[in-house]
C-alpha cells in the first residue's frame, strides 16, 4: 500500500430473515443496450439511406454488405446498409417485398428547435413523399416522420384546458406545423 492510504472495513448487521431486494433493469450497473432501427426495404436500402444522410447533418453511410452470388438478392447489389444520421446508428435491408413498406404505426420524430428546421426537415423529407397532417409525413420510401416544432408538448399541454383546446384544434386544420399559429389560437387571436 502505499504511503496515507488507509483501508477501512466496514461491516453491516442485517437483521435475521433480511433477503435483498431485486434490482430492476432500471438499477442494473450496466448501461442500456443500443437500440438501432432496422428498416426493411424491398430494394431500396442503399438508395435511402444515402437520401437520409444527405437530410440530416453530421450523418453517413458507415457499411455496405453485399450479397454474393449465393442470394437471395442480385449479386453486387446491397443486402444491408449501416448508417448514421447525426450520430443515432439505423441499419436497412432490402430484403425483398415479402414485409417490405411502413405505416404509420411507427414513425421517427424529429424534434426542431427553429422554424428553419422544421422547414428543411418538411421539405426534404416530403419532397417525393406525401404530406399528411398535424406534422405527419411520408417520405419518398414510405416511411413516416413526424416533424415538430420544441414547444408543442407545452402548448397541447397547457394547464388552461381551453388554451390547449384551441391549440389543438388549429393544429388538426394544419399538414406542417406551425407553432406561432397555434400560439395564437390558443391565446384566442385566430
Amino acid at each position: 500500500m502505499s504511503p496515507g492510504f488507509a483501508l477501512r472495513l466496514v461491516v453491516v448487521h442485517l437483521p435475521p430473515g433480511y433477503v435483498r431486494p431485486r434490482r430492476t433493469v432500471h438499477e442494473r450497473e450496466r448501461p442500456m443496450p443500443a437500440i438501432t432501427p432496422f428498416l426493411w426495404f424491398d430494394t431500396e436500402a442503399e438508395l435511402a439511406a444515402e437520401f437520409y444522410v444527405s437530410v440530416f447533418p453530421n450523418s453517413r453511410i458507415v457499411d455496405i454488405s453485399r450479397y454474393t452470388e449465393a442470394g437471395p438478392g442480385p449479386a453486387g447489389s446491397a443486402m444491408v446498409v449501416r448508417f448514421e444520421l447525426d450520430g443515432q446508428p439505423f441499419m436497412a435491408l432490402n430484403g425483398g417485398p415479402a414485409h417490405a413498406g411502413f405505416t404509420e404505426t411507427v414513425s421517427f420524430m424529429i424534434n426542431c428547435p427553429t422554424r428553419a428546421d422544421v422547414t428543411h426537415y418538411w421539405d426534404r423529407l416530403t419532397d417525393g413523399g406525401t404530406e399528411v397532417a398535424c406534422g405527419w409525413l411520408r417520405d419518398r420510401f414510405g416511411l413516416a416522420w413526424q416533424v415538430v416544432p420544441d414547444g408543442l408538448g407545452e402548448l397541447l399541454g397547457d394547464p388552461d384546458p381551453e388554451r390547449a383546446r384551441r391549440a389543438a384544434e388549429a393544429m388538426f386544420t394544419m399538414t406542417k406545423l406551425d407553432l406561432d399559429v397555434m400560439a395564437r389560437a390558443a391565446d384566442g387571436v385566430e
